[in-house]
């Protein structure tokens, strides 16, 4: 063990779609929440932005508040809470790598601060991360409006790349304050592996 793992309080911070699951996790909540033939309705006319999104011509939020526009803009809030809450009891958990959830509980055994840390939404992932064991979760979050209702826009930034890294220390603490445990798969977690002590990419050991 490191001197800075001895002297400091030791955080381990995961990102979820691609490290925790085996894919993205937005698409199939989608389907959850509204169901196949719906979903197959309304994403074809996402399709340029998703081109658009993949050459960079436009933002992932941009892409993804068209998306949350489209599926839930004008939906109770709650409602669509008690979605994220229901998916995230049942077929989420089938989406979860086994392997990530031993290593968040090796963690967890050690008396390490867990925090989830992803551009998913804070609908499905909060009650995941709960039961799961995390202390902590950052992510994008659906944004409502003064009678309830989603917008189906985010609440600041999508939680994404040096996002990550701005929100992990807002709630964390300056940096040389703490020893950090990364896990990421993406170029989105480029800045967050940067700056951790022990950085894993695509691996959890």
């Amino acid at each position: 063990m490191s001197s800075k793992q001895n002297t400091v309080p030791i955080v381990a911070a995961f990102d979820f779609d691609g490290t925790l699951t085996y894919c993205d996790s937005l698409f199939p909540f989608l389907l959850y929440a509204q169901g196949l033939a719906v979903v197959v309705s309304k994403i074809g006319k996402h399709i340029p932005s998703l081109i658009k999104c993949l050459l960079k011509k436009i933002s992932r939020q941009q892409v993804k508040e068209e998306i949350l526009t489209t599926f839930f803009g004008g939906r109770p809030i709650e409602e669509i809470r008690k979605l994220g809450k229901d998916f995230a009891y049942g077929k989420l958990n089938r989406l979860v790598k086994p392997e990530g959830l031993e290593r968040l509980q090796w963690h967890l055994n050690q008396g390490h601060r867990c925090i989830l840390i992803s551009a998913s939404l804070d609908i499905y992932l909060h009650p995941w991360a709960n039961y799961t064991g995390f202390q902590d979760v950052i992510s994008s979050r659906l944004e409502s409006d003064n009678k309830g209702l989603a917008t189906g826009k985010l609440i600041g930034k999508n939680c994404r790349g040096s996002e990550k890294v701005r929100r992990l220390l807002e709630l964390v603490g300056p940096r040389e304050n703490f020893c950090l445990y990364a896990y990421g798969d993406s170029e989105g977690d480029k800045e967050l592996l940067e700056i951790a002590d022990f950085p894993y990419y695509r691996r959890m050991h």
